[in-house]
């Protein structure tokens, strides 16, 4: 049994039951074969694998906080810190009934490669909590970011782990957290990022993600010879990662047809109407039923459905698996020629393989979604400095690191004789800087 095999199985033996976070960690060491096999003996001796698959820590606790009916909530509040060995742990926190462990560590692991990927000092962690916020009063919200803070903010800090947002946690719930860790700790520093930009924030933080996607699914089409503009775009999703993936492929020219949540979607042949998405979703917080309201022409079906409209371009910007095999089929016989992931992992295995095999180009998400973190690290860096970018200065330095994230995954593809396969390349690109750094700072 080689390196690779041994790793992974330990891996399961080790965490049974997460399985998520087994699928992180087999797609990407599957990828890394070619660069351990050239270097086993080296990455043995050093147990590199056996390091970058085990977190530095693995934070969990209690968080109580009490409803307004008076009444004691308890959630469970997580952090895992996975490697900082390029810098301060980096990585959102999720707000969701099915947050466990075994999903943290899927997302930390894969933003230790995200993070490398953007060039920027950042290292992988992921944090976050089975709270909902949906249904919650903003009063009630605020006392479990309070609770939650009370506790997380004796683990981080702005030069050793920076949380941020992610599923559930929007400037809100950012605004409250920042708040109380100011009050517990007394420092007024950039420990959090997506805040606000009267208190620090970053312009076009909240479009960073979405747009960020694009930029990298353009560059990917146009090395491969194919304009965006007039391709008809499937997007999952309409939170935030959608709906400015969305309101950048409009502005790029193409045409985006479907958007969903997680009660149903929308088909509007027309075009999805930007304006009334973001009326839905960030002012009203309703669900996307009421879309029909402001556009009559178009359709709203319950449940799945998404990957079923013909479509040039789609782009999976909800949650973890939402892409399966059939899916994946059904995208192949309706003449998709490209699939780039905005959400963490949001494809299966079976279905990126698919994919792939059918000569669909595939963006991987440590890619594709990573301009939400690379904004981040540049909101980090205007902190420190105490300055504030403009809205161009920031969408400029978040083009050029998406195009050249682009390309040095591409490279490292085409190093290791896999030309085209950009999963291979992000995974090897991602890993090189991070096994680079962890050799020089010998065993810690």
């Amino acid at each position: 049994m080689g390196y690779v095999d041994e790793v992974f199985e330990s891996v399961v033996a080790k965490d049974p039951g997460q399985q998520e976070f087994h699928q992180a960690v087999k797609e990407v060491l599957d990828s890394l074969r070619p660069v351990i096999e050239e270097n086993e003996e080296k990455y043995r001796r050093d147990a590199i694998l056996e390091r970058i698959v085990e977190p530095d820590r693995q934070l969990m606790f209690r968080v109580p906080w009490v409803d307004d009916k008076g009444q004691v909530q308890v959630n469970r509040g997580y952090r895992v810190q996975f490697n900082n060995s390029i810098g301060p742990y980096k990585g959102g926190l999720r707000l969701h009934p099915s947050v466990n462990l075994g999903i943290i560590k899927f997302l930390g692991f894969e933003q230790i490669f995200k993070n490398s990927l953007t060039g920027l000092p950042i290292g992988g962690g992921k944090g976050g909590s089975d709270f909902n916020p949906k249904g919650k009063s903003d009063r009630e919200i605020m006392a479990f970011c309070q609770s939650f803070m009370t506790e997380l903010c004796k683990y981080i800090g702005a030069d050793t782990d920076v949380p941020a947002g992610d599923i559930g946690t929007g400037a809100r719930e950012i605004g409250y957290m920042f708040g109380q860790y100011k009050k517990v700790r007394g420092l007024y520093e950039g420990v959090l990022t997506g805040k606000g930009l009267s208190y620090g924030g970053s312009l076009a933080r909240t479009e960073a993600t979405g747009y960020g996607l694009l930029y990298l699914t353009d560059e990917m089409l146009k090395c491969n010879g194919i304009e965006i503009k007039d391709k008809v775009v499937a997007v999952s999703g309409s939170g935030n990662v959608a709906i400015y993936a969305t309101q950048k492929a409009q502005e790029l020219g193409a045409k985006v047809v479907t958007v969903s949540d997680s009660a149903g979607w929308v088909y509007d042949p027309d075009g999805i109407d930007l304006a009334a998405l973001k009326e839905i979703k960030e002012v009203k917080r309703a669900r996307l039923t009421e879309y029909k309201n402001y556009r009559p022409n178009s359709e709203y079906h319950e449940g799945r459905g998404v990957w079923t409209v013909k479509c040039d371009i789609a782009l999976p910007c909800a949650t973890q698996n939402e892409l399966l095999l059939e899916d994946a089929k059904a995208l192949v016989a309706n003449g998709c020629i490209a699939v780039a992931e905005g959400a963490n992992m949001p494809t299966t295995l079976d279905a990126t393989e698919y994919l792939q095999a059918n000569k669909v180009l595939f963006a991987p998400g440590k890619a594709a979604n990573a301009g939400g973190v690379a904004t981040s690290a540049l909101e980090m860096s205007q902190n420190s400095e105490r300055l504030s970018w403009t809205f161009e200065e920031v969408d400029s330095k978040l083009k050029n690191i998406m195009v050249n994230i682009f390309h040095n995954l591409d490279d490292a593809a085409k190093r290791y004789n896999a030309e085209g396969n950009y999963v291979v390349g992000a995974n090897i690109a991602g890993f090189e800087k991070v096994v680079d750094a962890m050799t020089a700072q010998g065993v810690c």
